[in-house]
């Protein structure tokens, strides 16, 4: 219950340095959960904003608490994008896509003047690692991509259903949760996964956040690269 706490103090934090007018990037996960709802109080109390998720599940969400939502076609500028992450180290070098959505989530945060990670305090760390990397890939060439991974140095391992089955991201693809260990070079890394034909994204996310806020007990944390 502590660590739900530290996600709503965080996320509630990030909501209010949204703005009027603001293009919005909507975050996917159970801490960015906070942030939307947040901003769905203001938007019912005339914040005018519009939103872009970076899932079908954040869509959702967004719409039942009010937000009106828009597409990167219309919008491909973000004024800022709030969303969480499953580590964050000190230089905010960011483990993303436990939840899935982590190729949108990039996407998202690409086309952002600020990206604003939230967090309770169990996602920081010292070193990035620890948490499998998501890689999503393109089914047709995943036997390919796994061996290219285990050269790497990884365990890569087919994220599944409770029934066993394949789980699937929006885009209709499979992700190798992928057991690096600590992450020495996440830059290098993560340079080396973006040329392995196959990879339609990873989840090494590498000087995209310019604020993470942390909820660590009572009270909410800035951190800055």
């Amino acid at each position: 219950m502590a660590n739900e706490g530290e996600k709503e103090a965080a996320g509630r934090a990030a909501a209010k340095l949204v703005h009027d007018g603001d293009v919005v990037g909507l975050g996917t996960g159970s801490t960015a959960y906070f942030a939307v709802v947040a901003l769905g109080e203001r938007v019912k109390t005339g914040l005018k904003i519009i939103g872009i998720p970076t899932s079908l599940q954040t869509g959702d969400l967004a719409r039942g608490v009010g937000i009106p939502l828009t597409t990167l076609d219309e919008h491909p500028e973000i004024d800022i994008t709030i969303d969480g992450a499953d580590e964050v180290d000190p230089k905010l070098n960011l483990i993303k896509g436990g939840g899935g959505a982590l190729t949108r989530e990039k996407v998202i945060a690409s086309a952002s003047k600020k990206m604003v990670v939230v967090a309770d305090s169990s996602k920081v760390v010292r070193v990035l690692g620890k948490f499998p990397l998501p890689v999503e890939v393109i089914a047709f060439a995943r036997a390919v991509v796994e061996k290219e991974i285990v050269a790497l140095g990884a365990v890569p391992k087919l994220r599944t259903k409770a029934d066993g089955s394949a789980f699937l991201t929006d885009n209709g693809n499979p992700i190798l949760d992928c057991s690096f260990g600590e992450i020495a070079d996440p830059a290098g890394l993560a340079l080396a996964l973006s040329s392995i034909p196959g990879i339609v994204e990873h989840g090494l996310f590498i000087g995209f956040a310019k604020l993470a806020l942390v909820g660590r007990g009572d009270r909410v944390e800035e951190l800055r690269p």
